[in-house]
C-alpha cells in the first residue's frame, strides 16, 4: 500500500521568529562567502575569526531569547552586537592586507551596518 507522507510542520522558536536573528543568517551567510575567497595563509586566522565572528552574532541571539529577563536579553543582543563590531574589524583587516578590494567589501560593510542598526533598535525596544 502506498501511503503519502506530508512533512509535520516543526514549530519555530522564539528566536526564529525574529527578524534580527534572520538578519544575522543572512549576514552569516555573506561573511562565509567572503571568508572563502581568503588565502589558505589566512585559514587558521583571519579566516576563522571572522567566521566565529559571524556565528557569535546568531547564536548569542538565540541564547539571549529562551525565557530570559529582558536585562539577560539584552546582555545576550551587546553580546551579538560586540562579535558583529569584531567582524567589521576583521573586514578592515581583510581590506589593509589586500587579500579583498573595498569594493568586494563594501556588501558586507552594508549589511553588517544594517544589522547594527536593528541590534541597536531590538536592544532598546526591550527597555
Amino acid at each position: 500500500m502506498n501511503q503519502e507522507h506530508t512533512p509535520q510542520q516543526v514549530p519555530l522558536y522564539k528566536f526564529q521568529r525574529l527578524e534580527v536573528y534572520r538578519l544575522a543568517i543572512e549576514y552569516a551567510d555573506l561573511v562565509y562567502g567572503l571568508a572563502k575567497r581568503l588565502p589558505d595563509s589566512e585559514r587558521f586566522n583571519l579566516r576563522a575569526q571572522i567566521e566565529a565572528a559571524a556565528t557569535s552574532i546568531v547564536l548569542n541571539i538565540a541564547e539571549g531569547s529562551t525565557g530570559q529577563s529582558d536585562p539577560e536579553q539584552q546582555r545576550f543582543l551587546s553580546f551579538s552586537t560586540r562579535s558583529l563590531l569584531e567582524s567589521v574589524a576583521c573586514l578592515d583587516l581583510i581590506e589593509r592586507r589586500n587579500h579583498l578590494s573595498a569594493d568586494q567589501l563594501n556588501g558586507g560593510r552594508a549589511f553588517g551596518h544594517k544589522l547594527f542598526v536593528k541590534l541597536q533598535a531590538f536592544r532598546k525596544s526591550l527597555g
